[in-house]
């Protein structure tokens, strides 16, 4: 089992923001919810691991993960 990592790890961060913020642009509200969505069930799709997905659901339902 994988332990759920909350410190940067991402090889180039500004990059997927500015992907991820593109991915977004011009949908509308109900249609960015359902690229999340997607998104999020994908991801969790492929990390596979149900007990790092809740503790990723725990650790985002915080208001602060840092």
């Amino acid at each position: 089992m994988a332990d759920l990592i909350l410190t940067p790890n991402l090889d180039n961060a500004d990059s997927f923001y500015a992907d991820l913020v593109a991915a977004h642009d011009g949908l509308d509200r109900h249609d960015s919810d359902a690229l999340n969505a997607r998104l999020v069930l994908i991801l969790a799709n492929h990390i596979g691991d149900t007990a790092v997905l809740s503790d990723a659901l725990k650790a985002a339902a915080l208001k602060d993960t840092r």
